[in-house]
């Protein structure tokens, strides 16, 4: 198998995967960052959202081999305030798309600290939380830094 290297987190990761082998799947099942959830596989969902170089991208259609770039999963911003703020707004229901929510919501609030809703709504629409706490996401993305 090809090898491939990979910065994640700010360690540099040298592992054995075979193209066409999604980043999810390298990050959960080579690097046991398994944080990154896999919900929908197809880009719908962003269950599976981590950054590249602090931009959010959907790691289950992102190709392991086509990636340049420090990634940042779930397990690297887990001392981020938005953890806190999730959690006091009551926004993580059943968890499971908590850590592409937090993912997408750092990457939003490093270039707009102080959001508006209708940033928010548009920033986080890439996120489905099938529970349905929109408006308690909302909340923590407004109340972050609180």
């Amino acid at each position: 198998m090809p090898e491939l290297e990979l910065t994640v987190i700010g360690g540099v990761y040298e592992v054995d995967a075979p193209i066409g082998a999604s980043l999810a799947q390298v990050l959960r099942e080579e690097l046991g960052f398994t944080g990154t959830k896999i919900a929908c596989n197809e880009g719908h969902c962003g269950a599976c959202t981590v950054q590249v170089d602090g931009m959010p991208i959907l790691s289950c259609i992102t190709l392991a081999h086509g990636v340049s770039g420090d990634v940042t999963t779930i397990e690297g911003l887990r001392d981020h305030a938005l953890v806190d703020a999730f959690v006091r707004a009551d926004a993580v229901q059943c968890g499971f798309c908590t850590p592409g929510q937090v993912v997408s919501a750092a990457a939003l609030v490093a270039s707009s600290p102080s959001p508006t809703v209708e940033e928010i709504r548009h920033r986080m629409a890439g996120n489905i939380c099938r529970c349905g706490t929109y408006p308690r996401i909302e909340e923590a993305i407004l109340n972050w830094r609180d």
